[in-house]
């Protein structure tokens, strides 16, 4: 994805690849003032997940969702607000691969201080796949894969990618977990009642099928699974495995 173009003209607004969205994307601006306040890397995350959700679910096709990404930077660039800058550095570290380096160069050139940032903001995208767990509740449920993570390098803030797949391996819930130990419990709990089966799974087999479910730009998805789909991306191109052509 290129996002080569001057920045502003003489007017100061930048040039746009689609500037009749030119108030959604200042919109996204103004909500990046949200993004400070928040606790944690995870939780800046799966807020810059859910913005990318937006925007992706409403684009009519790759190309308008490339386009509209690539506004997106420019607008965040010329904004220059330290919360701006921030969302920029969130989406270098998670966001789409192709829009990554982009994002990175925007958040570079954006002028800050010391205190611009808070502290988790070097741990972004700094994660590392641990156990993946196999959950199946009958025939007609599909497969429910979760994918644990935590932060290096110091293996903090547990958490999980939990995705179910249905007929043709086609996504029907993409969600981050935050409490992995309170949703193995359940899990447990559930294969002690006899309703499903939970055992562990090679994350070398989970990693080429979550990544080919996800990918699969020419197959919408349900709505909801739109707000984790960026972060369960990232996620599932930590796992290992290699995927195919034919995937």
């Amino acid at each position: 994805m290129s996002t080569t173009r001057p920045d502003a003209p003489p007017g100061g607004r930048p040039r746009l690849m689609l500037p009749a969205l030119r108030e959604v994307y200042e919109a996204y601006v103004r909500a990046a003032g949200e993004l400070p306040g928040l606790p944690d890397a995870l939780r800046a995350e799966v807020w810059t997940s859910a913005q990318l959700g937006t925007l992706e679910a409403a684009a009519p096709n790759p190309a308008a969702r490339r386009a509209a990404l690539a506004d997106l930077i420019t607008t965040l660039r010329s904004a220059g607000t330290p919360a701006a800058r921030l969302f920029l550095r969130a989406l270098a570290a998670i966001g789409p691969a192709e829009a990554r380096p982009a994002a990175a160069r925007a958040a570079r050139s954006a002028t800050r201080t010391p205190d611009d940032e808070p502290p988790w903001a070097r741990r972004l995208g700094q994660v590392t796949p641990g156990q993946v767990w196999l959950v199946q509740e009958g025939p007609l449920d599909g497969d429910r894969l979760i994918c644990e993570f935590r932060y290096t390098p110091d293996g903090s803030a547990l958490h999980a990618l939990a995705v179910r797949l249905g007929h043709g391996d086609v996504p029907s819930e993409v969600v981050i977990v935050g409490d992995v130990p309170a949703l193995m419990a359940a899990a447990r709990q559930a294969m002690q009642a006899e309703l499903c089966v939970v055992q562990p799974y090679d994350p070398a087999a989970v990693g080429p099928r979550l990544r080919a479910a996800l990918d699969n730009a020419d197959q919408p998805l349900p709505q909801e699974c739109y707000p984790a789909l960026a972060l369960a991306r990232h996620r599932a191109a930590l796992l290992p495995g290699e995927t195919s052509p034919a995937q």
